[in-house]
Parts: C-alpha cells; structure tokens; sequence
C-alpha cells in the first residue's frame, strides 16, 4: 500500500512537516504502507503557472499522480487567518482542475497547526467541507496541534487515533479483490467493488 503525505509547512523545519510525519510513522506502523511526502511550498511557482497556463509543470504533475495513486492520504496545512493556508488551497484546486475525481472515495486523515488553540475548529470548518466536496472520505478524527501541543499529553492519543482510523479504511480499500494499489477514486466509482466506507467508519466510532 501506498500512504502519501501533504505538507503545506513554509519554514525549515516546519511544525507542520512534524505532524504529517508523526501521523505517517503511526499510520505506516499499523498498515506497513509506504510513505511518500510531497512539500507543496517546493511546487509553488509550478501551480501558480498551472493557474495561467492550464498545464502542470513535472515536478507537479509527478505528485498529482502520486495523490491519485495512493491507498490513502494525510493533509497537514499551517493555520493562516483562521483557515488553511492558500498555498494549500491552490495545491488542491489546481489537482481538482486536472482530475475532478482524483479524491473520490480516498481515504483522507486532516491535520493542522497553528500558534492559538483558539484555531482548532479550522479542521470541521474548513479542511472536513473542502475534502467532503471533492468527494473524500475523511476519517472521524482530525488532528490539529497547537504550539503548546508539542510535548503535552494528549496530542500522541490523537495521533494513534486517527492513524488507526486511516489505516482501517485503508486496510478495507486493500482487502478489494484487483483494487490494491490503484487510485481509491477510480476504485469507488463502481459500487460493487467498494468497501463501504460508511459502514467502516461507524465501525470506528467509539460505541455510546
């Protein structure tokens, strides 16, 4: 299985980078999916040219593929005016511009960072609407750090948390017979071939 990581962190090292790689290794740990991280913040000037131009330079086309090909997906984005940062935004319009299915019925784990607790509802009001609309399937936990997260009890329940979830439904996409390794999208468009994620995910909630 193929587990791809998005990170929309500016600076070096980036917070944002930490989380996405902190929820990749739990992720991977319980699926024994490898991980591939894209850096949008390398592809920017390639999706500002996507924009003008219509056409995704390689570097960018090379990581819409590889979002289109994994068996499932983790979202980090820096908090920016109490909203996902517009780098991040742009990453995923120009790949929805490309392939209007490319998220369809993929596995999808959403996370942020951000300097204020006060910005942890960016997650259901803003990253959850954004995937739903392109046809994802976001697992029930969203992990969102804060400064003072780091090192605090209760980020490292959230993470194993989420990461079970994710490598659950990824672990259901692989058990499809014929759909291990291709792109979850192309896999959910036809009905019969699909593990239904809605049962999967009730499964996950905790009961009561």
């Amino acid at each position: 299985m193929k587990l791809v990581v998005v990170s929309a962190g500016l600076s070096v090292p980036s917070s944002t980078r930490l989380l996405g790689d902190r929820l990749a290794a739990a992720t991977a740990g319980r699926s024994g999916a490898d991980v591939q991280v894209v850096e949008v913040r390398d592809l920017a000037v390639e999706i500002a040219h996507t924009f003008t131009n219509g056409f995704p330079g390689r570097a960018l086309s090379a990581a819409f593929d590889a979002v289109a090909a994994a068996d499932g997906l983790i979202v980090v984005t820096p908090v920016f005016s109490a909203s996902y940062s517009g780098l991040f935004k742009s990453f995923f319009d120009a790949l929805s511009a490309t392939d209007a299915d490319a998220l369809a019925g993929k596995p999808v784990l959403i996370a942020a960072t951000g300097g204020s607790a006060r910005h942890s509802l960016v997650l259901e009001h803003a990253l959850r609407p954004l995937f739903a609309y392109l046809k994802a399937v976001v697992v029930p936990t969203g992990v969102y750090a804060a400064s003072e997260d780091w090192g605090a009890e209760g980020l490292d329940g959230r993470i194993e948390r989420a990461a079970g979830e994710l490598a659950a439904l990824m672990g259901g996409l692989a058990a499809v017979p014929g759909q291990a390794g291709k792109p979850a999208g192309k896999a959910a468009r036809g009905a019969d071939e699909v593990v239904p994620f809605e049962e999967r995910l009730a499964a996950l909630r905790p009961a009561g």
